[in-house]
């Protein structure tokens, strides 16, 4: 005699809080490739994934350590860095001819001008079409950097300007970070 409901018991992802199968069904049902965007402290990975039955077939794929090869001597975890990501994700994206893609960031929060959205613009500055409103991306003053040489310009006179450290040890002074970031975006879209 049975005496109460049959259980059922979710996916594992579900489960252990990895995949929201509602926002990924709902992006699956667009029919486009995905722009996959993931970050952590010190890296950026921006993926073009596909939808198959057997699992995702990743067709793009750019990190943080990428951009070494143009020149990028510092860690990834802030917005220029993310832009930059975005930019060669995109372009590659291009290249292989993926035109539109929809954006996913999983389950990180959607924060207006966030690192995840730096991505996003530097995708479709790179060409990439995508459905995103401008008011989400961040301020054209973030993704070049000067905000932080503003904020170095802050501390020039007090102590705390060793949070530079680590782009003074690669040679690069906090008044020129955007001209830094200016000449890695050059070479990846292979303008002067």
């Amino acid at each position: 005699m049975k005496r109460s409901k049959t259980h059922s018991v979710p996916f594992r992802r579900k489960r252990e809080g990895r995949t929201d199968y509602l926002k990924r069904i709902s992006l699956l049902k667009s029919g486009k490739p995905r722009l996959v965007i993931r970050g952590s402290l010190k890296n950026t990975v921006v993926q073009i994934a596909e939808f198959e039955p057997k699992g995702d077939k990743i067709s793009v794929t750019a990190t943080t350590k990428d951009l070494q090869k143009f020149g990028l001597k510092t860690k990834g975890g802030n917005i220029p860095t993310s832009y930059l990501v975005g930019l060669l994700a995109g372009k590659k994206a291009i290249e292989k001819g993926i035109k539109e893609a929809v954006v996913d960031i999983g389950l990180q929060i959607s924060t207006k001008g966030s690192r995840s959205f730096a991505a996003v613009k530097g995708a479709v500055d790179s060409g990439l079409k995508i459905a995103v409103s401008d008011e989400i991306l961040p301020s054209g003053d973030r993704i070049s950097g000067k905000t932080i040489e503003e904020y170095a310009k802050s501390l020039k006179d007090s102590k705390e300007s060793v949070s530079f450290t680590e782009y003074q040890k690669n040679g690069i002074t906090p008044d020129n970070i955007s001209k830094y970031f200016e000449g890695i975006k050059n070479k990846i879209t292979g303008g002067s």
